[in-house]
C-alpha cells in the first residue's frame, strides 16, 4: 500500500478543486497496475466527487448547494448559546457547510487498470470546498498488485 497527504489551500468560500492529474501521478508512482485508490477527506466541510469538468455546471452545483443549505440561513451549530459541544474558540459560523457537505462523499474510491485511474470519458475527481478559504489535508491509498 501506497499513502500519501495531499495539502492544500482553498481560496474561495465553495470551490471545485480538480485533483484528477494529481491522483494520477499518484498513481502512476506506486507501480500499481491493477488495485484501488482511496481519495479521502480529513474534513467535515469539505467533500469529494466524481463529475465532469464543465464551468457551467460546476456553477450549477454550488447554486444548487447554496439552494440546500443557504449561508444566511440560522443553524443551531453557529448558536454558542445552544450549543455545548465541540466548540473552539475562535470558530467560524459554518452549519451552512456542515449541511452541505451531508449531501457529498467524504471519500472516493476509484479503480486502478494498467497503472492507470479507470475514469469515464468526463470523470474528474474533485475536492468540494464548501466553508473556504482555509487549509486543507486529503489522505490518499492506493492498494493492489504492482508490476513484475
Amino acid at each position: 500500500m501506497e499513502h500519501t497527504t495531499i495539502r492544500l489551500e482553498t481560496s474561495c468560500p465553495t470551490e471545485f478543486i480538480d485533483l484528477t492529474d494529481r491522483l494520477a501521478s499518484l498513481v502512476a508512482m506506486s507501480g500499481v497496475r491493477t488495485g484501488l485508490l482511496n481519495v479521502q477527506s480529513l474534513h467535515t466541510t469539505l467533500g469529494i466527487i466524481v463529475n465532469e469538468h464543465e464551468p457551467l455546471l460546476l456553477a450549477d452545483f454550488a447554486t444548487l448547494l447554496e439552494k440546500t443549505a443557504p449561508r444566511q440561513a440560522s443553524y443551531r451549530h453557529d448558536d454558542t448559546a445552544v450549543r455545548t459541544v465541540n466548540l473552539t474558540a475562535g470558530e467560524r459560523v459554518n452549519g451552512h457547510a456542515h449541511c452541505q457537505a451531508l449531501l457529498l462523499a467524504p471519500s472516493a474510491c476509484l479503480n486502478v487498470v494498467d497503472g492507470r485511474l479507470r475514469l469515464g470519458q468526463w470523470q474528474r475527481v474533485f475536492v468540494v470546498e464548501l466553508d473556504g478559504p482555509r487549509r486543507r489535508e486529503i489522505s490518499v491509498a492506493i492498494f493492489g498488485e504492482r508490476a513484475r
